[in-house]
């Protein structure tokens, strides 16, 4: 497994009117071009490009969009092994609250020595699972709602 140092980009001013202009060009590029596989990127003045993956340009419309929104990111490959801490962090939740998600199973890890470690793709299956949890939650309100002649 993959020990990692979670490093953050947060945007300093420039860096979010940098990002806001940039979004919409290369949005606006992802859409006209929305069946093709790979993306031909300009990477100096000189017009010098390189063929990247269609999905590393989709990730990086995201990451120019939370830039822009004054959001600090961070990219953690999928097989990145997280402390404990680090996992709460990325889910915005307290260690303690986390350590509740591991012991009942919601979150997979392993034990290294005393202590727990969380892959980044652990945390992304609860995460998926988590919101399809609130979707049924509300899809069931709203239909409660329905029936009960309240909407």
């Amino acid at each position: 497994m993959t020990a990692l140092t979670i490093d953050q980009i947060i945007p300093g001013r420039h860096d979010i009117d940098v990002a806001l202009e940039a979004l919409p060009h290369v949005e606006a590029y992802l859409a006209r071009r929305h069946e093709r596989d790979t993306v031909r990127v300009v990477v100096d003045e000189h017009e010098e490009s390189v063929i990247v993956p269609r999905g590393v340009v989709d990730l990086m419309a995201r990451v120019l969009a939370l830039v822009a929104a004054g959001e600090s990111v961070s990219i953690v490959p999928s097989r990145a092994e997280l402390t404990t801490q680090q996992a709460a962090d990325l889910l915005n939740v307290s260690r303690p609250f986390l350590i509740g998600l591991l012991e009942t199973g919601q979150i997979e890890y392993r034990t290294v020595g005393k202590h727990r470690r969380v892959k980044a793709g652990s945390l992304h299956d609860y995460l998926r699972q988590d919101d399809q949890r609130r979707r049924e939650a509300a899809d069931e309100l709203a239909g409660l709602n329905q029936k009960m002649g309240l909407t």
